[in-house]
């Protein structure tokens, strides 16, 4: 007998069914009291939740979270896929794949331009689109290898974070702006997320003129530090809160800390060599190549720049095809299709798939890069036209979901 295969928007009355398929899939139990707050934020946190359904069942499910992540300084609106299970019986029937096809479909219509998110396998999410963007590093720094305090110019508090919380908003926004891929934290974002999975104290640092420069984040347990956010605006912001982390010295053997991929501390240290590595973090995917570039800024140039694309995008048919990309001096772009065959215009043209174009415009490797690694097919000349238009940024997220 065939089955009946729907794609559903889920509501209040799934949530149950939904609960129960995320412990079994992400290996977690909940008591009756946390089902109930998770309710909660279930009801009111902004997120569309899809169901695949196999005669009326659920068989599968994901979610996509309403974000923002800062590109070039600026708000894009992003669609955080997370959550993403099927139960057992209904693995391997292509139903995760119709989830995300239909996903993509409905985040164009939301005005969703790019997407992220936390892939259980890398491989399995890149044949969709989406692709590495980001890493961090991570140290752990014994107490006698920790960077030697500082006088400090300002003063550091520990506050609360419910009464300091506009300050600590404030603080991680402009930090998080100077990065791609971070998100623009909401206060319910903070209430449900951050705050529920970074606890501890919170230190502000205050410089002379009383201004907040940075903050950290952090727990002391089993005579380890856990920094989990470490925000600094400044170099002396910097130096104030590694000061503030070697005053824990006489209770801790260690630190944890994660920090951004350009993060020198290493370099900086007397002794170098403590541990650290760095993990591939996150995916992301350019749900619609044209809007994406319209919001996008590119550098500026004395002269407009012409390219011809080509896109491979096989999940996206809208993306699919070839384009001219227009630069304007200013940075403003606009990608216009001209349909297919990419045309010879006499200014050369490049192809690539949307994943590589997705982590090639949000600088996790440069153009030149991906050329050599034979992701990018097209003349060497153009590739160099179109990499020193990219800004050169950092790719950074402090979150999870």
């Amino acid at each position: 007998m065939e089955r009946k295969i729907e794609i559903v928007q889920m509501n209040e009355e799934q949530y149950e069914a939904s609960i129960a398929l995320s412990q079994f899939a992400f290996q977690y139990v909940k008591s009756s009291e946390e089902i109930q707050r998770t309710k909660e934020q279930y009801r009111i946190e902004p997120a569309i939740r899809w169901a695949a359904l196999v005669d009326g069942q659920l068989a599968a499910q994901a979610t996509v979270l309403e974000l923002h992540t800062y590109i070039g300084g600026s708000k894009f609106a992003m669609g955080g896929v997370a959550g993403v299970a099927t139960w057992p019986e209904h693995r391997r029937q292509g139903l995760v794949a119709r989830l995300l096809v239909h996903t993509l479909e409905e985040m164009r219509n939301r005005g969703q331009s790019v997407s992220f998110l936390h892939p259980f396998a890398f491989a399995f999410y890149r044949k969709f689109g989406w692709e590495t963007y980001t890493e961090f590093k991570s140290y752990t720094i014994r107490t006698d290898q920790l960077p030697a305090r500082q006088a400090i110019p300002g003063r550091i508090e520990r506050v609360s974070i419910d009464d300091s919380v506009h300050t600590i908003g404030q603080l991680y926004e402009t930090y998080a702006s100077k990065y791609n891929g971070t998100l623009a934290r909401t206060d319910l974002w903070w209430e449900y997320r951050v705050n529920k999975r970074k606890p501890g104290q919170t230190a502000v640092y205050y410089d002379a003129q009383n201004s907040p420069q940075g903050y950290i984040r952090y727990e002391v347990k089993n005579s380890q530090m856990t920094v989990h956010e470490f925000v600094h605006l400044n170099e002396e912001a910097r130096n104030a809160l590694w000061s503030f982390i070697a005053q824990h010295d006489s209770m801790i053997e260690r630190v944890s800390i994660t920090v951004p991929s350009d993060d020198l501390l290493p370099f900086l240290l007397n002794n170098p060599r403590i541990q650290h590595e760095t993990i591939p973090y996150f995916m992301a995917r350019i749900v619609d190549a044209a809007a994406f570039v319209e919001q996008y800024h590119f550098d500026e140039d004395d002269c407009e720049d012409q390219i011809a694309i080509t896109i491979k995008d096989e999940h996206a048919p809208w993306n699919n095809g070839s384009y001219m990309l227009t630069i304007e001096k200013s940075g403003k772009a606009s990608l216009v299709s001209y349909g297919s065959p990419t045309p010879n215009n006499g200014n050369g043209s490049i192809e690539l798939g949307i994943g590589t174009l997705t982590t090639l415009l949000l600088g996790y490797v440069s153009t030149l890069q991906l050329y050599q690694y034979g992701r990018v097919q097209g003349e060497e000349s153009i590739i160099k036209r179109l990499q020193k238009r990219i800004p050169e940024r950092t790719t950074y997220l402090a979150d999870f979901f």
